[in-house]
């Protein structure tokens, strides 16, 4: 056999996985809200003194699980990344406008599509603004930490899915309340403004503040290999753990609503899927046109497609309550995330290009 003839072997490359947690999160999700409904059922009244321990409208409880959420993602977060935007400023400028500019607004208009809509039938009208709010509440806050996740699996490129994602915490700072508040305002849902601010300052800028201050402390005291390989993962099972003892009181909460309207799940989960995939398309074929590489292009793509549903939770206990279905739209869209976003990670691997 001559050289020319001979097959060149080329090594397998391992199989990229993700986390035991973050893998089976829909089925943790939807243990804990059987778990929670069956707490309500059982349980009833018992269970409203955890909705009375509130400050400003801000529960309790539920604000420490919350921010035992977000910090462990905030700390992922290196803001000096951004000083790279000039030298490829399309990709970042591209999720800017999706994530801003365009999915508050479609989120808003799928929800009124829905609820005030098609689901009549099933909605009590005087609920739907509520609906509707939990939805828009979801789309104004685009995703921080599993999109990492979702980069590492389509083989983006990690640093700058970090820039584009520094850059949208940075943008919920000063323009999640003015979108959420005008968004609220047109379906003409009551907006206390001071429960809002409040609610970013609790469950963005605190953790963000204190994350930033861990990170800078641990990265001089322990290094960077022992920040990245030995703390953050550590800290993943705690945000999965305190995400799941929230929606088992959320659901503890609507339980009876939910045994009393079962297909209220189903209902809520169309709208939000149908604005995942077109977010997703919009995104990637969009990105595609301004011919961005595929390293940047896919993980732009799966930040506006995928949701900080911990903030979007947060914010809507806040404004609505335990027990209202603005805070039950917030959990559908936990529930539907992974497998939706586990598709379009499928897609975007078999269409790289």
């Amino acid at each position: 056999m001559t050289d020319t003839e001979k097959k060149v072997i080329i090594p397998e490359q391992p199989r990229k996985t993700i986390g035991f947690f973050e893998k089976y999160l829909t089925i943790w999700v939807a243990l804990g809200i059987l778990a929670g409904i069956g707490i309500g059922h059982f349980i009833g009244d018992g269970i409203e003194v955890i909705s009375s321990m509130e400050i400003a409208r801000v529960n309790i409880p539920v604000a420490i699980l919350i921010w035992l959420m977000i910090y462990p993602m905030m700390l992922q977060i290196d803001f000096s990344s951004i000083k790279k935007i000039g030298k490829k400023p399309r990709g970042v400028v591209w999720t800017v406008i999706i994530n801003w500019l365009v999915k508050p607004f479609s989120m808003a208009f799928f929800a009124w599509i829905f609820f005030s809509k098609l689901y009549g039938a099933w909605i009590d009208p005087s609920l739907a603004g509520e609906y509707i709010a939990g939805a828009i509440i979801l789309g104004a806050a685009p995703c921080t930490a599993m999109v990492f996740v979702w980069s590492y699996l389509s083989d983006g490129d990690p640093n700058y899915t970090l820039v584009q994602v520094s850059v949208n915490d940075l943008i919920i700072l000063v323009a999640f309340v003015p979108i959420v508040g005008l968004l609220l305002g047109i379906t003409d849902v009551a907006i206390p403004y001071d429960t809002l601010v409040y609610s970013v300052l609790i469950f963005v800028v605190v953790p963000l503040v204190a994350g930033v201050i861990t990170q800078r402390i641990l990265l001089k005291s322990k290094g960077v290999q022992w920040f990245k390989n030995v703390f953050l993962p550590k800290l993943k099972p705690v945000s999965i753990v305190a995400l799941l003892v929230t929606l088992v009181l959320l659901f503890a909460f609507q339980g009876q609503n939910i045994l009393n309207n079962p297909m209220i799940i189903l209902l809520a989960a169309v709208p939000l899927i149908i604005q995942t995939y077109f977010i997703f398309f919009i995104a990637w074929y969009g990105g595609k046109k301004l011919k961005l590489n595929y390293a940047v292009c896919a993980p732009a793509a799966m930040i506006g497609a995928s949701n900080f549903f911990e903030l979007a939770v947060a914010v809507a206990i806040a404004l609505f309550g335990l027990q209202s279905p603005a805070a039950l739209v917030t959990v559908v869209g936990v529930l539907v995330e992974v497998p939706i976003m586990l598709s379009l990670v499928a897609f975007a691997n078999k269409k790289k290009y």
